[in-house]
């Protein structure tokens, strides 16, 4: 088979890495790319924001299946281009993309569907976000409506953060994204994600992960897109995973399916594992950034028959294998993230890579023969062993053999299941 791999970020390294172990592969072709995806594919210069470019590439190339790495070109219908042309794609359609594209489309599925959820309400106005959220009292959680780099949540522990947050919003600071603000009750508990491939009707469920969005060390500062992950989440025990298929996500895929827009690619569901059993805080249409680097570090089943077979409607029978083994990813990014920092910053030495450990790049380019930072999140330092003591250790002994001044990275990535451990 040959493969487009659509994005450039540490998500498509990691798919890049595994779908080029395929045996069904005959070549692996990404765009843009970085410079760790240039070791597994041949990088194309080809804008992906223009549909006619890419189905022009994929006719040119005998192009069997197209990976679509990154949201935001699902939700611009790049996948809609796609099938009208006759050419397999992984990933949802612009309507089933709603589940990421709109926080509030979700919410509505969810109150339709009796899907379990935070109780919210939807503002096209700050004024009366701002009441609402004076009548509900904080804790209290503010979203921009759309897509916002997974920066466009503020869960508000007081209420001045939360009117700050509305005030964030309608004043642009998401541009689009937050035109429309979701206002949701605080969930208490314990988050998790929990990823399944669906191909429109049937569901094959994958693994479960637990992501660090808070910056800094003991989950303090302002969310970021994820700055570490391990998998599997301990959290989700086989009756919670029970209970996630039966209540959530085969809802969801009856819904999606019912209101015309049947769901394919990747479902990626934030829960929060509350007392009263999981809870949906958000759908993604892809899969998780840093997550995606620890699932294919567990993988054991080849990727791209899985990833067709939900692309083709072929899904129905299918398994996926998974090593005992615990992975687990740090995240190192620019000083100064999320907020602003320093570009094209040096990247002297990366620590090699062996059976257990690979260091995935995220937000790197080359600039004049030398590796440089590009991104915020920069880097996905990780490692697999046979508990997260051990995975968090080997990936942290990694850490120390990469030489780049300008990062930073938190310190306690896999804390709750360590304290489970040595419990």
């Amino acid at each position: 088979m040959k493969v487009l791999l659509i994005g450039s970020g540490g998500r498509e390294h990691a798919l890049a890495w595994k779908i080029a172990q395929s045996p069904r592969l005959t070549t692996l072709y990404a765009a843009p790319g970085n410079p760790g995806i240039a070791e597994e594919a041949a990088i194309v210069a080809l804008d992906v924001g223009n549909h006619v470019a890419v189905v022009d590439f994929c006719r040119s190339h005998a192009i069997d299946l197209v990976v679509v790495g990154p949201e935001a070109p699902l939700v611009a219908g790049l996948a809609d281009v796609l099938i009208g042309e006759g050419i397999p794609v992984f990933g949802p359609s612009a309507a089933a993309a709603q589940l990421e594209g709109s926080k509030g489309f979700t919410k509505d599925l969810c109150a339709r569907y009796g899907i379990p959820t935070g109780a919210y309400k939807r503002f096209s106005d700050a004024e009366s976000a701002r009441a609402y959220v004076r009548e509900q009292g904080a804790p209290i959680v503010i979203k921009a409506d759309g897509l916002a780099a997974g920066k466009g949540v503020t869960v508000a522990m007081n209420l001045e953060e939360a009117l700050a947050a509305v005030d964030e919003c309608f004043a642009g600071a998401f541009g689009a994204a937050g035109a429309e603000v979701v206002v949701e009750a605080y969930l208490d508990g314990e988050e998790a994600s929990f990823f399944c491939l669906c191909d429109g009707k049937n569901v094959l469920p994958l693994g479960s992960a637990q992501d660090h969005k808070r910056v800094g060390d003991g989950d303090t500062g302002p969310n970021t897109g994820g700055m570490g992950a391990y998998s599997p989440a301990p959290v989700m025990s086989p009756e919670v995973v029970e209970r996630t298929m039966r209540e959530i996500i085969q809802p969801t895929v009856r819904g999606m399916s019912e209101n015309g827009y049947p769901f394919t690619g990747v479902f990626f569901a934030g829960l929060m594992i509350t007392e009263k059993g999981p809870e949906l805080i958000e759908y993604n249409v892809r899969f998780g950034d840093p997550e995606c680097q620890v699932l294919m570090m567990r993988l054991q089943s080849d990727l791209l028959p899985l990833l067709y077979a939900a692309a083709t409607g072929t899904l129905e029978g299918m398994k996926a294998e998974w090593r005992d083994d615990v992975a687990l990813t740090v995240v190192m990014a620019a000083r100064g993230y999320p907020g602003s920092y320093e570009k094209d910053t040096p990247i002297d030495a990366l620590p090699e890579a062996s059976a257990t450990t690979k260091v995935f790049h995220a937000g790197t380019t080359m600039k004049d023969g030398r590796l440089v930072a590009t991104g915020g999140r920069v880097l996905n330092v990780t490692a697999t062993g046979k508990s997260v003591s051990e995975a968090k250790d080997a990936a942290y002994a990694a850490v120390r053999n990469v030489t780049w001044e300008n990062g930073f990275h938190r310190n306690d990535i896999g804390w709750r299941a360590v304290a489970r451990e040595t419990a």
